[in-house]
């Protein structure tokens, strides 16, 4: 049987800590900063490092190897209520999770053992190497190569694309092909910083969520000992898929933040200005909107809230997480482009955050396969059966 729903207005204590514990984090040490780190495309790496000293970089792993031990459930509403005040932090989360996952998953207990600790300690930051130029929806096209070596290594080159902690992160998982074309020929790598052979292009200037560094990382003739490779020869596109079912749940938790942030600026917003004499909040038009924006935001949290206790009880879930990462980001969109009509010409500029949500909302359907792809998941699903 599922574990009742855990959220944010009625947590057990467990999550009741925990999630105190983020909020005053995100009042503290995130909504002073991200202003300014957004205006200057800033990466916040020590804050990342004071939140994996709160021990919230390696919550849903096990604590044997350092990790927090928790059900996704709870861990997705660390990622929301952070993803509330920044997203850039909510998303930095989610992605060193996801990078952690294919060693967490499918490593053997000698490499968890040699590895995980640090991964998870704190004071790492990890990287996921999918994504390539001339392969984003199509992952299975990667050509990357991971060529063997007579000591049973291999050596890596080529070049990912849209790589979220670029050239900033102490570890990546790196996914090259060491067989034929196609799925089958790809095998998963764990790649360090300081292996020689590794460089980043410059961050890419994005439209949204701006302090969160996204750059190509090239891999010149990486060598990598026989150790590094994660699950066997031809198994790597097995271990992409599964770590992108968790990310794309870490992605639909943060879109139900930021809608949530703007949803809260708008409903304050509404409630102070004034026309014709009234509180706008009382005309209808406006009252219309925040009450759909709140059904919507409810629902998708709902939804991955349903995917993340599927996983949680062993059950599959990568379907359920694809419907939650498209409701949620594209609830995302709709509701921040509504809350800059809420507050009218004060939305369009950025002396409030809305106009921000709003360009991160558009990421949000993008990234970690764009919604079109989840749609794909979805109906070849229910065509298959």
């Amino acid at each position: 049987m599922s574990a009742p729903v855990v959220d944010h207005r009625s947590p057990d204590p467990e999550a009741a800590e925990l999630i105190a514990l983020v909020r005053e984090i995100g009042r503290r040490e995130l909504e002073p900063q991200v202003n300014e780190a957004e205006a200057e495309h800033r990466f916040p790496r020590e804050t990342f490092r004071n939140l994996g000293r709160a021990g919230l970089l390696g919550l849903p792993y096990s604590e044997e190897h350092g990790g927090g031990g928790l059900r996704q459930e709870l861990y997705l509403q660390v990622v929301e209520e952070l993803s509330r005040y920044w997203l850039a932090v909510g998303l930095g989360v989610s992605v060193h999770t996801l990078a952690c996952h294919g060693l967490a998953t499918f490593g053997t207990s000698e490499q968890q053992a040699r590895w995980l600790p640090e991964m998870l300690g704190g004071e790492q930051l990890g990287a996921y190497c999918l994504s390539e130029p001339h392969a984003g929806s199509d992952a299975a096209a990667l050509r990357t190569r991971a060529e063997a070596q007579p000591d049973g290594g291999h050596r890596l080159t080529g070049t990912k694309a849209w790589i979220t902690h670029g050239g900033v992160a102490d570890f990546y998982l790196v996914l090259a092909r060491t067989g034929a074309d196609g799925p089958k020929g790809i095998s998963a790598f764990l790649v360090r910083s300081d292996d020689e052979g590794i460089s980043a292009a410059p961050p890419e200037r994005k439209m949204g969520a701006r302090s969160s560094i996204t750059a190509q990382v090239s891999f010149d003739g990486v060598r990598l000992p026989a150790d590094r490779m994660i699950g066997g020869p031809g198994e790597g596109f097995g271990v992409a898929m599964s770590a992108l079912a968790c990310g794309r749940l870490g992605i639909a938790a943060g879109a139900v933040g930021v809608a949530q942030a703007a949803l809260d600026v708008a409903v304050a917003y509404a409630r102070e200005r004034t026309a014709f004499g009234r509180s706008i909040a009382d005309f209808q038009g406006v009252s219309f909107l925040l009450a759909d924006a709140a059904a919507g935001i409810e629902a998708a949290r709902q939804l991955y809230l349903y995917a993340a206790r599927r996983k949680d009880d062993g059950l599959p879930f990568a379907t359920e997480a694809a419907m939650a990462k498209l409701i949620a980001t594209d609830t995302c969109m709709r509701v921040t482009t509504d809350m800059v009509q809420v507050l009218g010409g004060a939305g369009y500029v950025e002396d409030h955050p809305v106009e921000r949500y709003m360009r991160e909302a558009k990421m949000l359907q993008i990234v970690e396969g764009t919604n079109q792809i989840q749609r794909l998941v979805i109906g070849r699903e229910l065509i298959q059966g």
